[in-house]
C-alpha cells in the first residue's frame, strides 16, 4: 500500500491495524536506512504507542481522521516534541529538545497520521543535493550512486523507496521540487503563507514554504486540506478561508488555459527534461507558449535575498564557530554577509516589479508547464555538469527552473514523468497564488493518462 488514503481506508475498515502498518514501516526503514541514509532519527517507541492509541479509538467506534494509521516522517527542521531539531546542523545538536510538535505535525496527528521519524537534509536547508558534511549524503533509491536532491533529500528518498507513503519538507528555492523530480515522486509547494511554518526552523523567511512529498495526487490533496488553516503562531500564515481541494480533484479542466513556459525555461537543459515537458503538453493537448519575463534576473534576485537573509540569521555563529558549519553552507553564508545592502534592496524592488509582471501573465493563462530540473540526478560528489556546451557547477544550478517561481511565492507541483530505462524527471505545474486546486486538477488528469510514474 503506497497510497496514504488507501492505508487509512484499510485501517478504518479493520483489514489491518495501525500498529501493523506502523511496524511494517519501521521494519522497512531499519532494513534500508543504512544504504539510503534518509532518516536522522527513528521514533519507534512513540510511533508504536500512537498507533496503539489509534487502534483503541477505532475499537471504541471513533474515527481518528482521513489519515488514520498512516505513517509519515518530516524533514529534521520541523520541531518534534522531546527531540532536538537539527536542521541538518552539527551546531544545533547542542540545543534543547523541542517542547512541542510543529503545527503541521500536530494537524497531521489530529487527522490520525503516525510520525515515525525525522529526515536528512542539507545544512540549514541551504542546498540542492543533501550531501551533508555532518550527517552524510542521502542516496537516490533509483541509483544509490546518485544524489536524492535537496535540501529535502531525505523526504523525497523516503517516499521514493516506499519507506513511508508521505513526508513533509520545505522549499525556499526549490528544495521540495528538485528532490521530488530527481527521486520520481510528487513534490508540492503551495502558495507562500498558505500553510503554517510554526515550529519549523526558518532559513530565508521571505522565501520559506512547507509542503509535501507523496505517491499520488489524491494524497497531496488530502494532506493539503488537513494542513490548511489560520495559525496565530505564524504571522505569515494566511487568514484566508480554507479551500478544500480533494472535492474538486475530478473537475473538468477542458476550459482551463494551459501554456508552456518558453524563453528562459527552454534553455540550459539537457534534451530529456525538455522532452518531458513536451510529453505533458501533448497529453494535455497544449501547444501554446507563454513568456515569464526576466526569469533570469528573478533567479539572481532569489540568490541575493536567500544569501542575505540566511547569513543574517546565522551571523553570530558564523563569527564565533565557522569551523562547525558544513563548508559548503558556511562559504555561501559568508558571501551573503558581505553582500552590499543596496543589492538586497534592489533585489526586493525587482521582486515587486516581477510579481506584478507575472500577475499580468496569469490574466491570460491558468496553468504554466515548465521543467523542474535541467538534468536527472547527478552522481554523489559530482561538482560540474555541461549545459549548452558550458561547464557549470551542479550544486547551485539544479534550481535553475525552480528559483524564479518561489521568489514570488507561486504554488507549484512537480510531477514525476515516466522515463523508460532511465532516471526520473519532473515537470512543474505552476498557477497564480491560491490556485492550488487548479494545479491538482491538471495533475489528476495527467495521472489518469499514465504518463506519471512513481
Amino acid at each position: 500500500m503506497k497510497d496514504a488514503v488507501s492505508i487509512a481506508e484499510n485501517v478504518l475498515s479493520g483489514k489491518v491495524s495501525a500498529k501493523e502498518i506502523t511496524q511494517a514501516a519501521l521494519t522497512r526503514i531499519v532494513a534500508r536506512n543504512d544504504e539510503l541514509n534518509c532518516f536522522t532519527k527513528i521514533t519507534t517507541e512513540t510511533a508504536l504507542q500512537d498507533a496503539e492509541n489509534i487502534d483503541r479509538e477505532i475499537i471504541e467506534g471513533k474515527n481518528p481522521g482521513v489519515l488514520t494509521g498512516v505513517p509519515f516522517a518530516v524533514k529534521n527542521l520541523f520541531d518534534i516534541a522531546s527531540l532536538t531539531t537539527l536542521a541538518g546542523a552539527k551546531i544545533n545538536a547542542e540545543n534543547s529538545p523541542a517542547i512541542q510538535d510543529a503545527t503541521a505535525i500536530r494537524r497531521l496527528k489530529q487527522a490520525g497520521a503516525v510520525l515515525v521519524g525525522a529526515l536528512n537534509m542539507d545544512e540549514y536547508a541551504y542546498g540542492f543535493v543533501t550531501e551533508n558534511a555532518h550527517y552524510g549524503a542521502t542516496h537516490n533509491p533509483h541509483d544509490l550512486k546518485r544524489v536524492a536532491g535537496g535540501s529535502s533529500g531525505g523526504s523525497a528518498a523516503a517516499v521514493a523507496a516506499g519507506l513511508v507513503p508521505f513526508t513533509l519538507g520545505s522549499d525556499t528555492n526549490g528544495s521540495i521540487r528538485v528532490p521530488a523530480a530527481l527521486c520520481g515522486v510528487f513534490g508540492f509547494k503551495p502558495t507562500y503563507g498558505r500553510l503554517s511554518r510554526a515550529g519549523v526552523k526558518l532559513f530565508s523567511s521571505s522565501l520559506d514554504h512547507i509542503g509535501t512529498f507523496t505517491n499520488s495526487v489524491r494524497d497531496i490533496a488530502t494532506i493539503f486540506d488537513v494542513l490548511q488553516g489560520e495559525d496565530e503562531k505564524d504571522p505569515i500564515c494566511t487568514k484566508r478561508q480554507i479551500v478544500k481541494c480533494l472535492p474538486q480533484l475530478n473537475n473538468d479542466i477542458s476550459n482551463l488555459k494551459i501554456a508552456i513556459a518558453d524563453d528562459y525555461f527552454t534553455q540550459n537543459a539537457e534534451p530529456a527534461p525538455l522532452a518531458a515537458v513536451q510529453q505533458v503538453a501533448k497529453a494535455l493537448n497544449v501547444s501554446e507558449y507563454i513568456t515569464i519575463p526576466e526569469a533570469k534576473i528573478a533567479r539572481a534576485a532569489a540568490f541575493i535575498i536567500t544569501a542575505c537573509e540566511g547569513a543574517n540569521l546565522h551571523l553570530d555563529k558564523l563569527k564565533n564557530r565557522p569551523q562547525d558549519f558544513d563548508f559548503a553552507t558556511r562559504d555561501r553564508f559568508l558571501a551573503g554577509a558581505l553582500i552590499p545592502s543596496n543589492w538586497y534592496l534592489q533585489a526586493q524592488r525587482f521582486r515587486c516589479w516581477y510579481r506584478n509582471q507575472v500577475r499580468e501573465v496569469f490574466q491570460n493563462v491558468d496553468i504554466i508547464i515548465a521543467p523542474t530540473t535541467p538534468i536527472a540526478a547527478p552522481l554523489i560528489g559530482q561538482k560540474t555538469m555541461i549545459l549548452n556546451d558550458q561547464e557549470i557547477l551542479v550544486r547551485p544550478h539544479l534550481g535553475l527552473f525552480t528559483q524564479p517561481l518561489s521568489l514570488i511565492g507561486l504554488p507549484v507541483l512537480s510531477i514525476p514523468i515516466k522515463q523508460e530505462n532511465s532516471l526520473p524527471l519532473g515537470v512543474q505545474l505552476i498557477a497564480a497564488p491560491y490556485n492550488e486546486a487548479l494545479i491538482l486538477q491538471v495533475a489528476a488528469t495527467l495521472e489518469k493518462q499514465d504518463i506519471i510514474s512513481v
